[in-house]
């Protein structure tokens, strides 16, 4: 069933609002709906090459603080293939495009940081 004069009035009116709002537009962007995933992802990785780390050296010392280390460096693994499951391939494409501008936002960062000292 097709929209009235008046529905169509209104519904314009709101896209109108909607896109003026800016907190509502970087709320509902695709960097923002990531970036929760985008840490989790990063610390995960952290902590499963500091696993891997204690892995080697607990095994140095005890086969239990070994398994340990192993154990916290596969819970690691798991919660990096969790958050990149969630995000699925249409998020992966945007993941991939945020690491991208984030890494050349840094960049600039320095550069400019580095010209003004």
């Amino acid at each position: 069933m097709p929209l009235s004069d008046n529905e169509q009035q209104i519904l314009r009116q709101i896209e109108a609002q909607l896109e003026s709002d800016e907190r509502f537009a970087q709320a509902v962007s695709p960097s923002a709906l990531y970036r929760p995933a985008v840490k989790k992802v990063r610390w995960a990785a952290l902590g499963a090459v500091a696993s891997l780390a204690l892995v080697f050296v607990g095994l140095q010392f005890h086969f239990a603080a070994g398994f340990a280390g192993f154990a916290l460096m596969l819970l690691c693994v798991l919660v990096i293939e969790r958050e990149l499951r969630a995000v699925g391939k249409v998020g992966m494409r945007d993941f991939g495009t945020m690491l991208r501008t984030t890494r050349e936002n840094a960049k600039q960062l320095r550069d400019k940081m580095g010209r003004e000292q």
